[in-house]
């Protein structure tokens, strides 16, 4: 056996016991450690438009799934048996020995990457320590936001998500929205909040709102107030690992609690906000004090205003 042979067989054996290393501790964790399905992210995301990007340098870090071999490598593009281990190390010597070999194809959605092809080049250059690669790269144009964090689990909120947006069409009024949940079911709660705010709006108006005009009105006076104050008062620090869109569903529903208890008087989402924090946030008694002090400040800003 040659020098460069030896290194490529001892480089392999090194890749398959981490990856089992990782497997376990997956498996302990419970923390992903699975490539993502092309094939289930494309079918449960609406795909707005597809393009050719061309040639691309990509972070590898960004690559989180294949559109057939997802089940062959881990999240690391380690190899997860041995069947294609001449295949490895044959790209693995040609690394070694310096010979350019063609540019991965890939496709993109939002942030991250799926492979079309090259999932063993991929594999070597991850285990060799480089930080990206060339590509030839599609683009499936999607409205939810997506990053490298994503997990199969996450792909039911990506899919909801993906429906409200499609329904409302708030992706196109509201290029700049970004409402994402912890949880299922947030997004049709947001939907009867629309229908009921359109069912108002018409009637202050006195005539039909189309559904378009509604979701507008609905985000411009309705949730957007209720993230401005959650951001002002940095509320979201006292609800660990929640969303500013979970915040806003639990503080409305709140609201409603308030408006139901003075007799019909709306405390605003300004009120709604700093009782639901006093009452279920999770902070020390300083914290609350300032956060209280805060509420105040606002209300007296607002009141010289």
């Amino acid at each position: 056996m040659s020098a460069i042979q030896a290194i490529v067989h001892d480089e392999f054996t090194r890749i398959r016991r981490d990856q089992i290393v990782r497997e376990l501790l997956a498996l302990v964790t419970r923390r992903p450690n699975e490539l993502l399905s092309f094939d289930e992210v494309r079918a449960r995301l609406r795909v707005r438009g597809q393009h050719y990007l061309g040639h691309q340098t990509v972070p590898l870090e960004k690559i989180v799934g294949s559109e057939g071999r997802y089940s062959d490598f881990d999240r690391q593009f380690a190899p997860r048996h041995n069947a294609n281990r001449f295949r490895w190390m044959s790209i693995d010597r040609a690394h070694h020995e310096g010979i350019p070999l063609p540019s991965v194809e890939l496709y993109k959605l939002g942030d991250i990457y799926f492979v079309k092809d090259g999932h063993h080049r991929i594999s070597v250059a991850r285990f060799q320590g480089q930080r990206e690669i060339d590509a030839i790269v599609t683009e499936l144009v999607v409205d939810v936001p997506l990053d490298a964090s994503l997990s199969v689990k996450d792909l039911l909120l990506k899919e909801e998500y993906s429906d409200f947006l499609e329904w409302t069409g708030l992706a196109d009024l509201r290029p700049d929205q970004r409402i994402e949940f912890s949880e299922p079911g947030g997004y049709l709660e947001l939907i009867r909040h629309i229908n009921a705010h359109r069912y108002y709006l018409g009637l202050e108006l006195n005539r039909p709102v189309s559904r378009e005009e509604a979701v507008a009105s609905w985000y411009d006076n309705v949730y957007l107030p209720v993230i401005e104050v959650i951001r002002s008062q940095n509320a979201l620090r006292y609800f660990p690992g929640r969303t500013e869109a979970d915040l806003y569903r639990w503080i409305m529903d709140h609201r409603w609690y308030l408006r139901e208890r003075n007799g019909g008087a709306d405390p605003g989402p300004l009120i709604a906000a700093a009782d639901y924090v006093r009452l279920f946030g999770k902070r020390s008694l300083i914290e609350l004090t300032n956060w209280l002090l805060g509420v105040l400040r606002g209300n007296a800003t607002a009141g010289a205003s």
